[in-house]
């Protein structure tokens, strides 16, 4: 599966499940382990589960088969592993706690409405 339709398939199933400020890095120029993090907040544990689950799912459908997942004990923060896009589905407090965002702070970020573009 190309990067811009498995980007694209992550910020989809995402959405299915109603996750809350999804946002895409293109980390590409800056690390050889994926070139895109999507990252989305769910509204509770439970919530992160089941978007996490649905990415999966979706991928899986799809033909991917997730590198990894981790996080599914503690709920608060998982990690979809897809190659070439990695998502991270937090609750609001770990997303804020680990500030993905400020971390890659130099890179573009996207929401959905260019996440099928070139350049995320």
């Amino acid at each position: 599966m190309q990067t811009q339709a498995l980007k694209t398939l992550v910020v989809d199933a995402l959405e299915d499940l109603k996750g809350k400020d999804i946002v895409v890095l293109d980390v590409a120029h800056m690390t050889s382990v994926t070139d895109f993090m999507v990252i989305a907040s769910g509204t509770s544990s439970r919530h992160v589960s089941a978007m996490a689950d649905n990415v999966v799912e979706k991928a899986k459908h799809a033909g991917m088969q997730p590198l990894g997942v981790e996080g599914r004990q503690a709920q608060d923060w998982v990690l979809v592993d897809l190659g070439d896009v990695v998502a991270h589905v937090m609750t609001a407090e770990a997303r804020e706690h680990y500030d993905l965002e400020r971390l890659w702070g130099e890179l573009p970020i996207s929401t959905r409405d260019n996440a099928e573009g070139g350049q995320a």
